[in-house]
């Protein structure tokens, strides 16, 4: 299944869509590690990698959004989705299917 997802613009915004909200997760716990347990290393490369994949997110979602023609509020909703916990998991299955 993942094969076919990595075939189209679509299924690989999918799959970062995934990881991003994955990688979103992780650094809640990574923060409490970070401000209660002072163990700073695990928050800064998940935010690294959490940063990354945002960049990675926003450009799939512009690319897109171009090639299917999607609305300015479809595209709006689609970026809120990535700064709200459980945001993108949402957006998987109310946005991104066609």
């Amino acid at each position: 299944m993942i094969k076919n997802l990595l075939k189209t613009p679509l299924g690989r915004l999918r799959i970062i869509a995934f990881v991003e909200g994955c990688s979103f997760l992780l650094l809640g716990f990574t923060m409490v590690l970070k401000y209660k347990y002072s163990m700073p290393l695990p928050n800064y490369i998940v935010g690294m990698a959490h940063g990354f994949l945002f960049m990675l997110y926003v450009l799939l979602l512009l690319q897109v959004a171009y090639l299917h023609r999607w609305s300015i509020t479809k595209v709006f909703w689609g970026f809120m989705a990535s700064l709200i916990p459980f945001g993108t998991f949402y957006a998987d299955k109310k946005l991104f299917r066609l």
